[in-house]
């Protein structure tokens, strides 16, 4: 597996983790599940942090949209 994508996975991990502590909304889970999914399709297709960080961010917003909706 891919170092870069393990460790992406670890912190958005530990990050959906630390809100626990309250619960979260539909809003808040579509933002987190959407960031991951999205971070990790936008490496395996565009590579690298740009790639990255824009599948991540365009995912959280796909993500909340559709958590609101719920």
């Amino acid at each position: 597996m891919n170092p870069k994508i393990l460790l992406a996975a670890v912190a958005a991990t530990l990050i959906t983790l630390s809100g626990c502590a309250s619960h979260p909304t539909n809003a808040q889970i579509g933002t987190a599940t959407g960031a991951v999914l999205g971070g990790v399709v936008g490496d395996a297709v565009f590579g690298g942090t740009l790639g990255t960080v824009g599948g991540a961010a365009a995912g959280a917003v796909i993500g909340n949209e559709i958590g609101k909706k719920r």
